[in-house]
């Protein structure tokens, strides 16, 4: 039966991944990939923290016991070069202009050198919060970037 389910080899020479080759997904309608919207240049925000609440027992001066009470995210921050005619940012747009949202779920991947993901992270019910464009200098020959700000309910690790 061993030849059937073979066990892949670990090594500890295995380097770990490295952060610099990724990809955003934006799913329509929570599932639909915009397949337009996926290169950023930087993704900050994957976090997630238990809170506490300190509960003190009568008598014992050493020590508090803290009990877990919920749990919080950060932000999602997503950073790239300008996009003219993206469909994100028409979403946004009508977001900030209206504030009528349509939460949806953005997947982050993290690939391997061939493009093969190999860790991923699905944020559940994202909406926008900030949505701003770098300042405009007539002494510097940069991008413009959008930095794009969302809100979620909850992330999980998908790893592969």
């Amino acid at each position: 039966m061993a030849d059937h389910f073979p066990i892949p080899e670990l090594s500890i020479t295995q380097a770990p991944p490295v952060g610099f080759y990724f990809m955003v997904t934006f799913l329509i309608a929570g599932f639909a990939p915009n397949l337009l919207d996926i290169r950023f240049q930087r993704v900050s925000g994957l976090s997630a923290t238990i809170e506490t609440t300190k509960i003190k027992e009568g008598g014992e001066n050493l020590f508090a016991h803290r009990l877990p009470t919920r749990v919080t995210y950060d932000n999602l921050v997503l950073e790239r070069g300008m996009v003219v005619g993206s469909a994100l940012n028409v979403e946004f747009n009508l977001a900030m202009s209206t504030l009528k949202f349509q939460p949806g779920n953005v997947i982050v991947m993290l690939l391997n050198a061939q493009s093969v993901p190999v860790s991923s992270w699905l944020f559940q019910e994202t909406y926008p919060l900030k949505w701003s464009v770098s300042d405009l200098d007539a002494n510097q020959s940069s991008v413009v970037i959008d930095t794009m700000e969302l809100a979620y309910t909850r992330f999980q690790s998908l790893r592969i």
